[in-house]
């Protein structure tokens, strides 16, 4: 599952775990349904998490040198138990900070340049040091002048956008 969370801080770390778990649940219920009287739990796969964040949270600003945090579940004995959610965090603004701090030094830095700038001087000078990017770049420049297919697009995510706002409030409203 790969979220790209425009606003954070209405995201954090319990709403990853909630996503996650449907996803296993979901999971669980397909194979289970497939294999039927065959059904293993060994049959489920781990289920990884990716969450971009173009504006992360606060709790991210505390660790300005990590764009990348991973998280799994483990014992406190060091007993090797597989279980089967793991978590990425990547704030991309972070990713921002360090790249202008220090340039892209590698592939991961360029792919996380890739995702975040529209700055025409980052992806000159990341077309330069990557060019294997140009094609996926030219892409998305395409893409883009067709307006017709960007505002199907624009729609369906709005479409999105109204649901997952309207549970957002309602959870709100639940809370308070």
């Amino acid at each position: 599952n790969v979220e790209c969370q425009k606003i954070g801080y209405t995201f954090p770390g319990q709403r990853a775990a909630c996503y996650s778990a449907d996803l296993l649940l979901r999971q669980y219920k397909r194979v289970r349904g497939e294999k039927g009287k065959n059904f293993s739990y060994k049959d489920i796969k781990k289920v990884y998490s990716i969450i971009f964040y173009e504006n992360s949270p606060s709790e991210f600003h505390k660790f300005p040198e990590h764009n990348l945090h991973r998280s799994r579940q483990q014992t406190d004995t060091g007993l090797n138990i597989e279980l089967l959610q793991e978590f990425l965090f990547i704030p991309l603004d972070i990713a921002q900070e360090i790249y202008h701090n220090k340039g892209i030094e590698n592939k991961l830095e360029a792919w996380l340049i890739f995702l975040s700038s529209d700055n025409p001087e980052d992806i000159a000078q990341l077309l330069e040091t990557h060019p294997e990017f140009r094609k996926m770049h030219e892409d998305v420049c395409s893409l883009c002048q067709n307006t017709e297919r960007m505002m199907e697009m624009f729609s369906k995510e709005l479409q999105q956008l109204d649901r997952n706002t309207v549970q957002y409030m309602i959870d709100e409203m639940q809370n308070k």
